[in-house]
């Protein structure tokens, strides 16, 4: 029954075909989902020449695992081949070898890439936390709002590490804001008591 289990759970379980592309940064996968055209691919493409690997690109196959578990993967036709505009179609093991791809990942964090819109407010703090839902299971979102100049592959390392330090207990963003709160408040009690000599 140990081995048929998980067989059946796969077999049988919730599944979801997703635009987009999944890759494996520091043990960490990271769905970049965004409109066509954004630089999804190109933006894996440039995680795997800094020794990162690739799971599937365009078309990612989503199952879920038990409650809380996304496994996603490529079609055994794509297998680990990748469309990038102006070149076309390359074959990513052959061009890096087989240390830069994966067969499937889990699905830990989903990262949107989207058009730098003015009108928008983006989160500059990481205090109020996106979600995306996933077949009924929800993951921590980022969105990257894209303008020139800006280095989408070390930000999506960053994402990465920071998933992996959040993962280990160690928050940033709110350990910064609690020692700005008791700063404040110490220089609150401080300016109050001299107010009052």
């Amino acid at each position: 029954f140990r081995r048929l289990k998980p067989y059946l759970e796969f077999a049988l379980g919730p599944c979801a075909s997703i635009h987009g592309s999944l890759a494996d940064v520091y043990g960490v996968g990271l769905l970049f989902m965004g409109n066509s055209g954004i630089g999804k691919s190109e933006c894996v493409l440039d995680l795997v020449e800094r020794g990162h690997r690739v799971v599937a690109d365009d078309l990612i196959l989503v199952s879920r695992r038990g409650h809380d578990v996304l496994i996603g993967k490529g079609h055994e036709l794509q297998k680990h081949h990748m469309e990038i505009r102006g070149i076309g179609i390359i074959d990513v093991k052959a061009l890096f070898g087989i240390r830069a791809i994966r067969q499937q990942k889990r699905i830990e964090v989903v990262v949107q890439l989207e058009e730098w819109d003015d009108t928008q407010s983006y989160d500059r703090t990481g205090l109020d936390p996106e979600q995306c839902e996933i077949l009924e299971v929800c993951l921590p979102k980022v969105t990257i709002p894209l303008n020139p100049g800006k280095n989408i592959t070390v930000i999506s390392e960053i994402v990465a590490m920071n998933h992996l330090l959040k993962y280990s207990g160690v928050d940033s963003a709110e350990q910064f804001d609690r020692e700005l709160v008791s700063e404040l408040g110490d220089l609150c009690k401080a300016g109050a008591g001299e107010t009052e000599v």
